[in-house]
């Protein structure tokens, strides 16, 4: 069994749902860390979902500050997703951390 460190990004992340992180087939992934940070000169409104479940939903994030989505580790299966939405667009630059295991 293969452990991987890696990193995710998507910078500008809009009024669209944008997925940051699909896990691969045959891989199950430990998400390490969520960080998402305001790019914009005003307040902006974030959700996170996992697996089509909200890890954080209308969480506020203001001007040039960032927000840990976790407080502990997070386990994706086969073809789970990491989606973000906010509620400005181009708004929110996001960072994901896993191991994945093949």
């Amino acid at each position: 069994m293969a452990n991987t460190f890696k990193n995710y990004t998507s910078a500008g992340v809009g009024t669209s749902a944008t997925t940051v992180y699909t896990t691969p087939s045959a891989t199950t992934s430990v998400t390490i860390g969520c960080n998402l940070a305001n790019v914009t000169a005003s307040t902006i409104v974030v959700d996170v979902q996992c697996a089509g479940v909200y890890l954080v939903k209308d969480v506020s994030i203001p001007t040039g500050a960032s927000l840990s989505v976790l407080d502990g580790k997070l386990i994706l299966e086969a073809t789970d997703t990491v989606v973000v939405t906010s509620d400005t667009a181009s708004s929110c630059d996001v960072i994901l951390s896993v191991l994945e295991q093949t």
